[in-house]
Order: C-alpha cells, then structure tokens, then sequence
C-alpha cells in the first residue's frame, strides 16, 4: 500500500511529460502504434459486436426539444425556398436539440487530459490558463483523438475474480487483483491495450438503479505503477474510475489526477460492462477489438462515447 508521499510522488515517477515531445498533446495513445491496430483487429475471432455504454435518458440525463414537421413544404420559412420545395408535399423531418453535461458518475464519457488539473499544470507541462471559458481549451482537448480511439480491449473482470456479484463502494482494485484477473481469463494486458475494469457495478445498477453518493468501487492509487509498466494506452471501468473514499486525505483522486495530468492516459468513466463480460465468459475469450469514437468538439475536455467491443 504506497504512503501518500509516494503517490504525490507519482507526478514525477510516472509522468511522460516530454516522452513523445514537448509538444505531445496524444500521451499514452502514443502507445498504439499501427502494429497495435493491426493486433486489435486480429483479435476479432467471432464477430459479435457489444456496446460498453450506457443509454443517455431524456430528460434525466439530458435536455432535449424535439422539432416534428409532418409536411415540410408547410414548414415556418417555407415561402422563401425554390418552387420545387413546395412541390413535394409527401416527406417531413423530426429533429432534435440537445443540452448534456457527460462529465459525473452517470454517462459514458471520455476523459481527454485537459481535464484534469494539478497546481495549475495540465500534462506536458502546460497552464491551465491555456482553459479559456468562451473557447474551450488549446491545449489536450478531445480533438488530440480525432482519428479514434481503436486498439485491443482486455477485459479484466475482478468481481467474479473475487467471486462476488459486484465490490461493494469503497472497495479498491489493486494490482495483485488484476494479476490473478489475468491468470484465471488467461490473458495478459500488452502494451497499447485498453484495460476496462469490470467491479460489478454495471449489474448493481441495472437491477438496483445508479447509487447515489461519492462512495464508490474503483482503481487504487497502487495501480498507477502497474498501467504505466504494462504500457496501457486506455482505462476503462464500470465507476466513474478512483475509488472513494481514495484513502489519502491530501488527494481526492489520485487515478484521475496522476493518469490524466502525469501520464497523459485518457480515460473512458462510467462503462456498462455487463454485456462485454457475459460475452467474453460465453466465448471464452477476454480480449477484443475496442472502437472508441469521441465526437470532434473543439476544445473540450472529452465526449459523450458508445465503445464498442468486437470479439
């Protein structure tokens, strides 16, 4: 169990600041290289695809207004449009407006690294003032992931590892937890995988509704040396990522502060991880093809995602 200096000192320890370049706004995602792609694909052996998110609820997870127009050509400005637009009568259109915060412990999101701040520095060294509040960021944004998100997934199960339906909140994952994950799925995390941590949440919630509260299941602080030696691209998990309480009175949440502003390793909060773990226990097999495509909001600080796990 590391002491809280020792975590503190993770910022230096594990911090790729400058690894890739000064200017490297990427970080891990350095480590998926196109052998690693051209890996992930390799690891399609069935075909099924899988969605390790959750559905976005209106209105409880989102504001929205919906526009119906069953005849188009009587729309409000339609007097302005060609003589042909009023030709047509036959087709109309719906849609839709759409106000969503997906940071919190609700939505499946990614986390770029400009989301996180420690003393004021985001990864690589750079200011937060670099975070303006009419533009967004320069610095980190989601846009570094333009291209997506597409490597190996492993999925490391650590509920049914420790026989139990779903750790209860407050309960950490730790790397002797991942190991024996690894040995019982027989899989072994590569450099450039995607690591999504399965505590069993996914199912509480489903059968259970969303816990309320800061007290949650997740990845402790010790796991941070082990992602970095593996050479993981990506985490993943059912919780929003830290568990709570962390266990150090001076750092709220070591996983997201040391993974985002340190290492650069983006992060995706909030998976549903049931239907990717029931398949890879019906196939046999833990490992897969993950898609990850955020949406290219300038600026941001991530995205609303729906992973996609291919076995």
């Amino acid at each position: 169990m590391p002491t809280q200096d020792e975590v503190l000192g993770y910022f230096d320890t594990l911090s790729n600041w400058g690894r890739w370049g000064d200017d490297d706004e990427r970080g891990t995602l350095n480590h998926i290289t196109d052998d690693v792609r051209l890996a992930a694909a390799r690891a399609v052996r069935h075909g099924r695809s899988v969605s390790c998110a959750w559905e976005v609820a209106a209105p409880a997870d989102m504001e929205r207004s919906t526009t119906t127009c069953p005849c188009t050509a009587d729309m409000p400005g339609a007097e302005n449009m060609p003589p042909a637009f009023h030709a047509d009568r036959r087709w109309g259109f719906s849609s839709e407006r759409l106000g969503i915060s997906f940071h919190g412990n609700t939505l499946t999101h990614l986390d770029s690294p400009c989301h996180i701040f420690w003393d004021g520095t985001m990864y690589n060294g750079r200011s937060h003032s670099l975070v303006d509040a009419a533009t967004g960021s320069a610095w980190a944004a989601v846009t570094a992931a333009a291209n997506g998100i597409v490597t190996r997934g492993v999925l490391l199960d650590v509920a049914t590892a420790r026989g139990v339906p779903w750790l209860e909140p407050g309960q950490g994952v730790f790397p002797h937890d991942l190991e024996e994950a690894e040995r019982r799925q027989d899989v072994r995390v590569r450099p450039g995988d995607a690591v999504l941590l399965r505590t069993g949440y996914g199912r509480f919630r489903h059968e259970n509704g969303a816990a309320s509260g800061f007290t949650q299941a997740g990845w402790h602080a010790s796991c941070l040396p082990w992602l970095h030696e593996r050479g993981v691209a990506l985490i993943g998990a059912d919780t929003p990522q830290d568990v709570q309480p962390s266990g150090y009175d001076d750092v709220l949440m070591p996983v997201h502060a040391v993974s985002l502003v340190a290492m650069g390793l983006w992060m995706l909060d909030n998976c549903d991880l049931e239907a990717c773990a029931t398949t890879a226990a019906e196939l046999g097999q833990w490992d897969f093809h993950l898609a990850v495509a955020p949406v290219r909001f300038v600026g941001t600080s991530g995205s609303p995602v729906n992973p996609i796990a291919t076995f």
